[in-house]
């Protein structure tokens, strides 16, 4: 079994990553800086999951937790130095489009100075096989469906997605360099239970739950891929299995060991039926505010999976109805919890 670096593993999908990879036998070394971009608490409350979980399964030796920032280089570079990792999955990040408008620091410093911190830990350590996180984003006002990762990206509409498609750059003059394999993933909406509270679902079911009008942008006439973390965390586990090969691209016609994937449902779900999922799942009718489309944000998202499926086999088959369900009845749990542990 490998040895497997995961930053973010505090967050959403590292979280669920992590506990993925140690129940299949890995090692796995956790880092994260628990930052405040939003409640530290669900963090903590993950990772406190993670020990009951192992510690229930007698998995906590191939377990370990390190709070540190990608930022800091000196960090890093000695815990790649304490470990020989053979995997690296970065999914460290400063998230979120509409909180770049405010925060770019923010984004520079976790997204590009901590990413290339990533890349030269891997190219000295002799990593075999590093996954990145980027995102669907990228793709930025592209009118083309479904999105193609042999489209052009060159023209992202905010900073967290410029920094992404930086990533994407970044890494492949490192695979093409330093014979680094590389994989970066596109993530098109992520969702489940333990998700992130900055995202839409979250704040949908958190409103109509206590009877608050839910802001929806560009009057409602949006759609997205919504991928649910079970389907992502099979591909990602599938693919740090299978480091990509030295090979000329369709993208960039050089002969580097590197690869792109969308990791998407491949079926847009409108506004209309996501908020009606909720709804259904809750019980509750929401009250909607319609609103203008924010900046930096696009109206659809749509992924091409037909590598991905062609390749591995694999095809995401969770409804949204049967997602949300799964997330609302994590949520209304979780927050009873809480309740249960203040009084």
């Amino acid at each position: 079994m490998s040895r497997i670096f995961v930053t973010g593993s505090a967050g959403f999908i590292g979280f669920h990553l992590v506990k993925a990879l140690v129940k299949s036998g890995h090692h796995v070394v956790g880092a994260d800086n628990l930052n405040e971009y939003y409640d530290v608490q669900l963090k903590n409350d993950r990772l406190d999951d993670l020990h009951t979980t192992f510690e229930a399964d007698s998995l906590l030796s191939q377990y370990m937790f390190v709070n540190l920032d990608i930022a800091n280089s000196d960090g890093l570079e000695r815990l790649f130095d304490q470990n020989k990792f053979d995997i690296v999955i970065n999914l460290a990040a400063q998230a979120g489009v509409r909180y770049s408008l405010d925060n770019p620091k923010a984004y520079i410093d976790a997204n590009i100075i901590g990413f290339s911190n990533i890349l030269e830990c891997c190219r000295h350590h002799q990593v075999k096989h590093l996954l990145f996180a980027s995102s669907s984003s990228v793709y930025g006002m592209n009118k083309k469906q479904p999105f193609s990762i042999s489209d052009n990206t060159d023209h992202p509409i905010s900073l967290y997605a410029a920094t992404k498609k930086s990533n994407e750059l970044l890494a492949h003059s490192y695979s093409h360099l330093f014979n680094l394999p590389c994989t970066g993933l596109r993530f098109f909406t992520v969702y489940g239970p333990f998700g992130r509270p900055d995202m839409a679902y979250y704040k949908f079911t958190k409103a109509i739950k206590v009877g608050d009008a839910i802001d929806v942008y560009n009057n409602g006439v949006m759609e997205r891929d919504f991928t649910y973390i079970d389907d992502v965390i099979q591909a990602i586990t599938k693919l740090s299995e299978c480091a990509p090969m030295p090979q000329v691209s369709c993208i960039t016609q050089s002969n580097a060991p590197f690869k792109i994937y969308n990791i998407g449902n491949n079926k847009p779900v409108s506004l209309a039926r996501f908020i009606a999922s909720i709804e259904a799942a809750l019980g509750i009718k929401a009250r909607q505010r319609l609103l203008p489309m924010q900046p930096g944000d696009v109206p659809v998202t749509f992924a091409d999976i037909d590598e991905l499926t062609d390749k591995f086999g694999l095809k995401p088959n969770t409804t949204i109805e049967n997602g949300m369900a799964a997330f609302v009845h994590w949520y209304l749990a979780y927050i009873n919890d809480k309740e249960i542990k203040k009084s």
